[in-house]
C-alpha cells in the first residue's frame, strides 16, 4: 500500500500536517528487509504508532510505516509463574496491554494506556506509574537499516536507562525493532500500586485486594483525567523528561522551593517532576494560536488544531528557558524532533 506525496498528519498523534516522499506500508519483516535492500539508508524514515516525534517540516524520504501484527506464545519450562510472550512491533502498545489483561499476563498493567507501538516501547524504555519496560523486557528482534541482516537484542545489550536505551545512543537510527519478546507473569502476579494516585483511587472504590485488570483499570480512568486524546488534541504525552539530579543540589534546591514534589530513586538521586517545573513557570493551560500546554498536565504539550511543529517546538524551547531561569534546572524533550 503506497500514496505519492501523502500526508503524515494520521502518522503523528501530535497530529502535524507534513508531507513525505512516499508511504510504505510494512506488515512483515520480509518486507521490510526488501525495502532496506532496495533503498538507501539514507533515503529511508521509519514510523511505528507516532506517538514520540515532532515533525517541524516536510520528510523529503520514503517513509516505511511498520504494521506488523501477531502474538506468539514460546516455551518457558523453567518457571511455571512465567510467560514468554512475542509481539509483532506494529501491534497498538494499549491493545497488548489488554491481550495481556485478558490472558492473566501480569506485568504490564500500569502501562495501560501510553500512546505508541509495541516496536518503539524499548527504544524510549517506556514507563509510567513505578513500572519500566525493562522490567518485562526479555528480548527484541530487531533489523538492521543498513543491510537488512536479523539480530537479536538481550535485556542487557539494550542497556535501558531512564527513558532511555542503546537505541537511543549508540545504536540511533541503525535497526528497526520488528517484535519484543516481554517475560511476564501468569499466575502469582506482583501488584505495584504505590506509586501516584492508584492505591488512593483503588481504596476509593473499595478495592483492598486488586487484580491486575483492577490496576490496568484505574491507570486508564487516571490518565484520562488528567491527559489529553491525541485522536481528540493532538498530543505526544510527556514532552519533558522528569529531571534527575544529586541529593546535594536537591537539598540547595529545597531551601528555594520547600513545596517541590520528588521521588527518591537509589541513595543519591532524586527525581523533580517535570510537570510540577513547568507549572510553577507559569504555563499550565496557556496557549499561543493553536500551539499550547495543556489545561489539566503541564507537561503535556498539545496541537489544538493547526500548530505547525515548528510552533511546538518554538514552546518547548521557551518552556526550558524559563524553567532553567527560575530553578537552575535542564528539562529535556522525551520526543525526537524532526
Amino acid at each position: 500500500m503506497t500514496s505519492r506525496k501523502a500526508s503524515l498528519k494520521k502518522y503523528n498523534t501530535f497530529g502535524i500536517d507534513v508531507h513525505a516522499l512516499e508511504i510504505l506500508s510494512v506488515t512483515s519483516v520480509s518486507d521490510l528487509q526488501r525495502i532496506i535492500k532496495e533503498k538507501h539508508p539514507s533515503e529511508l524514515f521509519i514510523i511505528g504508532g507516532g506517538s514520540n516525534m515532532l515533525l517541524t517540516k516536510d520528510i523529503d524520504k520514503y517513509v516505511v510505516h511498520i504494521n506488523n501484527k501477531g502474538y506468539h506464545v514460546l516455551d518457558m519450562p523453567s518457571d511455571e509463574n512465567e510467560v514468554l510472550l512475542k509481539v509483532a512491533g506494529g501491534e497498538n502498545w494499549h491493545d497488548f496491554v489488554l491481550y495481556c489483561i485478558d490472558h492473566n499476563y501480569g506485568g504490564v498493567e500500569n502501562l495501560s494506556l501510553i500512546p505508541g507501538n509495541v516496536g518503539t516501547a524499548p527504544i524510549q524504555n517506556i514507563g509510567a506509574y513505578g513500572v519500566e519496560l525493562k522490567d518485562v523486557f526479555y528480548e527484541c528482534e530487531a533489523v538492521s537499516r543498513k543491510d537488512g541482516t536479523i539480530k537479536i537484542f538481550s535485556r542487557d545489550e539494550c542497556n535501558f536507562g531512564y527513558r532511555d536505551s542503546v537505541f537511543k545512543t549508540e545504536l540511533k537510527d541503525q535497526y528497526v525493532i520488528t517484535s519484543v519478546t516481554f517475560r511476564l507473569t501468569s499466575k502469582k502476579h506482583t501488584i505495584t500500586t504505590d506509586y501516584g494516585a492508584i492505591y488512593d483511587t483503588l481504596i476509593a472504590k473499595g478495592i483492598t485486594k486488586p487484580n491486575i485488570k483492577d490496576v490496568s483499570d484505574v491507570v486508564v480512568e487516571i490518565r484520562q483525567s488528567k491527559l489529553p486524546d491525541p485522536a481528540k488534541i493532538g498530543n505526544s504525552g510527556s514532552f519533558f523528561k522528569n529531571p534527575v539530579i544529586s541529593q546535594a543540589v536537591f537539598s540547595e534546591l529545597r531551601k528555594k522551593f520547600p513545596e517541590i514534589p520528588y521521588y527518591p530513586i537509589g541513595s543519591d538521586q532524586i527525581k523533580v517532576p517535570a510537570g510540577w517545573l513547568i507549572e510553577q513557570a507559569g504555563f499550565k493551560g496557556k496557549r499561543y494560536g493553536d500551539a499550547g500546554v495543556h489545561e489539566k498536565q503541564a507537561l503535556v504539550l498539545v496541537n489544538y488544531d493547526k500548530a505547525t511543529g515548528t510552533e511546538i517546538w518554538e514552546l518547548a524551547l521557551r518552556i526550558q528557558e524559563e524553567v532553567k531561569a527560575r530553578f537552575g534546572l535542564t528539562i529535556t524533550p522525551e520526543v525526537n524532533v524532526f
